[in-house]
């Protein structure tokens, strides 16, 4: 994009500290981590309820970037950089999103529902391709943030636009309405999805069908009760599997690996082969069908394409790679938008030093070829990309205006170059569209380790952290706790995130977990919660900071620290309040102030206790007590030390529960993790883990036949059984075992038979369409790890953190 900054000025209606407006803008961020920041962004300064990226302005500044809009302008700043004062930031980047939507004039499909909305998108955006410019919205981006920087893509060589439109509220469609202006309308279908955010299905049924006021035509499952909210002069083109007055009927035919759709249109009739089996690919490919028939493409046409339809990946993935590289998975598509996002990415990991990228042609860009591989050169010089593999005819023309890259006509020309392109010790983005098969070169690259998978969303990280620093006030500090290989989900991965967000202070709990980090590039002071007397030397090499809570370990480390003729090494002082298990108790303090007022090796960094029972109502008494009496004695050996230290006794529970105990910071631990032991709080956090698998194989088994050890499940009838590569040296409670539990396949509980073995665990599939090698969810939002704790008689700690680690962990960006 190239947009007059006078222009921007007069579309979000802003106040400005400067005079010369004669700037060209061509990037909008919201971003801080970006290195597409240049002197020529114009920076967005979203403020929402649990973040506000005011606070990434000073930084920004000394990177170069010049503009930003603002809802206030922070203070000593004034004069550094040139502000556009707006009331809302947000409202400014949507108005601005609205303004250059108005640029361009050419036909634009708005997508909205409850499910399906990125299959869609994604499908149509392959089935129009051919004959298509398609701007599209990359990956997921739907949302109030999401739609305008998907807009703001546009240039004025594409000619067809798919966006996607997303909403958790009443109100949210109109904004979103202004910016895409859809031409033709799709309506996925209303579930229940975001249903906390409406009072009822109408209420939400109308919210939805606001994106479509200005339509041409909007393409539907016929449904009355969709119909009863429906604008009379908005004429619908409708589908459907039960009502022939539907302007398209499909009838369905489902086989074990492909489905068969006959298809009724007017005086045509024809049949397409899909492969899918699922109800909800099928009615994501009726809605591409109608597609193609409103925009009067053939018959011939319509069967080709649709039978060549594809499995959508919707996110990034991070995964181990071997030969101690990293992988980024985005293998199935290649465009510029999602290329700039999935670079982004590759910014944030930090493990190598080295960065590779394999790139495949790029299409849709709506550029021509040269200006197009002249701004993926100046995209991979800004992110510091190492070297280059260029995979495709196109591509490899404008290898020279890469550094150091190597070009390959084919996938398979690369292939059999692999063993000698040396991967080792380097963070690799791989980058292709779908006809590339990009999937064979990620299945060289990847870690060869266990089927089984735990898929760790960083989103809802995020998510679930700024919802518990929105309980904070705003003095008081953070602590997150990365102990225990981050709760079972890895730890380097979410530490770098939490760097991001500024939080205080990381926590662990040996020292050998706080030296990974180090070593990993985390620069966030890390304390140690339980470190063992040998581990003081590293400790010290390393830079943490360990909890003191004995005599004797406090003797030991200053013994070490006279040694080494350390001053004022950061320390933590752990008092015992009723916990029972580290800590100085009160009559020890007297002694503890003699100690440490005599040296100056150490400084008393913070001062803290834990609570018990914070999650206990049936304990507040104590757990009241428990805080007194961590203020009277954290207060005696501040006034006995002259010192002011942090303070801090709230972990999770404590935070919501105990808001006045706050003190100077506060600990969270499972509450990132998406897990609460409070039910009103658990609906607001999101998910985190999903622990997935696969079925090795199936078997059907008569009547008296036994499945597993001990033969504690016997068939009562003929019983389809699949076998899955998960057990209890995994990490699966034994207890979750003997129909106790389930897991989901094909979006079905299918029960666990018998007994749970080391490696294996089987279920019950008898009624359930599936087939080997089909995926199965262990955990996830169904059966949640609150679910099988209940049902297991234990606590979701001990579920997340019993995943052993030859589970690979994979992390994603939604």
């Amino acid at each position: 994009m190239s947009v007059l900054l006078k222009d921007i000025i007069a579309s979000i209606q802003a106040d400005i500290n400067f005079d010369t407006v004669s700037e060209t803008i061509n990037t909008i961020s919201i971003d801080s981590r970006s290195s597409q920041n240049n002197e020529k962004t114009l920076f967005f300064a979203l403020v929402g309820p649990n973040h506000d990226a005011h606070i990434y302005i000073e930084e920004l500044i000394n990177k170069g970037i010049r503009y930003f809009v603002v809802n206030h302008v922070p203070q000593e700043l004034e004069s550094k950089a040139n502000f556009l004062l707006v009331e809302d930031t947000l409202k400014a980047l949507q108005d601005f999103a609205s303004y250059y939507r108005s640029l361009f004039h050419f036909p634009v499909i708005g997508i909205t529902g409850s499910n399906g909305k990125t299959i869609v998108k994604e499908w149509l955006n392959f089935l129009l391709a051919p004959d298509y410019n398609v701007i599209r919205s990359p990956k997921s981006y739907n949302s109030q943030v999401g739609v305008p920087l998907s807009v703001i893509g546009i240039n004025e060589h594409h000619n067809f636009g798919i966006f996607e439109a997303g909403i958790s509220t009443v109100g949210e469609m109109s904004h979103l309405q202004q910016i895409i202006k859809p031409t033709i309308g799709i309506l996925t279908n209303i579930g229940s999805a975001h249903d906390e955010g409406f009072d009822n299905i109408s209420q939400k049924i109308k919210e939805k069908l606001r994106l479509f006021t200005e339509v041409e035509v909007l393409i539907l499952n016929k449904n009355k009760t969709i119909e009863a909210f429906l604008n009379k002069n908005i004429k619908t083109f409708t589908w459907s599997t039960q009502d022939r007055n539907a302007d398209v009927f499909f009838q369905k035919n489902t086989y074990e690996d492909y489905s068969e759709l006959n298809i009724t249109y007017n005086q045509l009739c024809f049949k397409v082969n899909i492969p899918f089996t699922d109800e909800a690919s099928l009615e994501n490919v009726m809605h591409c069908v109608l597609t193609l028939l409103y925009l009067k493409y053939s018959q011939e046409t319509i069967q080709e394409r649709i039978a060549e339809l594809y499995p959508v990946e919707m996110r990034l993935k991070v995964k181990n790679g071997s030969n101690n590289c990293t992988l980024i998975d985005d293998s199935y598509s290649s465009d510029f938008q999602s290329l700039k996002i999935a670079l982004d990415f590759l910014e944030n990991q930090n493990q190598h030093k080295k960065r590779a990228l394999i790139l495949s042609d790029i299409f849709q860009s709506g550029l021509s070829d040269e200006e197009l591989y002249s701004r993926v050169s100046q995209l991979i010089i800004s992110h510091k990309i190492n070297r280059v593999f260029c995979i495709g005819e196109t591509v490899s023309k404008f290898k020279n205006k890469f550094l150091n890259a190597v070009s390959f006509q084919t996938t398979e020309d690369f292939i059999k170059a692999f063993e000698d392109l040396n991967f080792a010790n380097e963070t690799i983005l791989i980058k292709g569209s779908r006809q590339f098969e990009f999937e064979n070169i990620v299945s060289l690259l990847e870690e060869k380790t266990h089927e089984t998978v735990l898929e760790i969303n960083l989103n809802a990280i995020s998510h679930n952290l700024n919802y518990f620093k929105s309980k904070l006030n705003p003095k008081t500090k953070l602590m997150v706790m990365v102990k225990a290989f981050g709760y079972g989900s890895g730890s380097y991965e979410i530490a770098k995130l939490l760097a991001h967000h500024k939080v205080d202070y990381l926590g662990v709990a040996f020292a050998d977990e706080g030296i990974e980090l180090c070593k990993a590039g985390i620069e966030l002071p890390i304390m140690v919660m339980n470190p063992e007397m040998t581990s003081f030397q590293s400790i010290i090499q390393y830079g943490l900071e360990p909890e003191i809570y004995s005599f004797r370990g406090l003797k030991a480390f200053l013994k070490i620290a006279e040694e080494k003729k350390l001053e004022n090494y950061p320390i933590h002082i752990k008092i015992n309040t009723g916990m029972n298990r580290l800590g100085f108790d009160t009559e020890m303090l007297p002694e503890l102030v003699e100690i440490l007022s005599h040296s100056k090796r150490v400084t008393i960094k913070s001062i803290l206790s834990h609570l018990a029972s914070s999650d206990v109502p049936e304990h507040k008494d104590f757990t009241l007590q428990q805080i007194t009496d961590f203020d009277n004695d954290s207060t005696y050996l501040m006034k006995g030390l002259n010192i002011n230290p942090i303070r801090h006794i709230c972990n999770t529970s404590g935070i919501s529960n105990y808001p006045g105990a706050q003190f100077d910071m506060v600990r969270l631990g499972i509450g990132l993790y998406g897990v609460s032991n409070e039910s009103h709080e658990q609906s607001k956090l999101e998910h985190v883990g999903t622990l997935k698998s696969v079925i090795s194989q199936i078997r059907t088994i008569e009547i008296g036949e036994s499945v597993s050890y001990v033969r504690r499940f016997i068939a009562t009838r003929k019983t389809k059984v699949a076998t899955i590569p998960i057990g209890y040296a995994d990490g699966i409670s034994r207890l979750w075992g003997s129909g106790v539990g389930y897991v989901l396949v094909n979006n079905k509980k299918a029960p666990i038979l018998g007994s749970i073995c080391m490696d294996m665990l089987m279920v019950d599939v008898t009624d359930i369409n599936c087939f080997e090698g089909g995926e199965v969810i262990i955990f996830g939002k169904d059966p949640s790890v609150n679910d099988i704790a209940k049902a297991t008689n234990t606590i979701p700690y001990e579920i997340l953190t019993s995943i052993s680690a030859r589970v690979k962990r994979v992390f994603y960006r939604e």
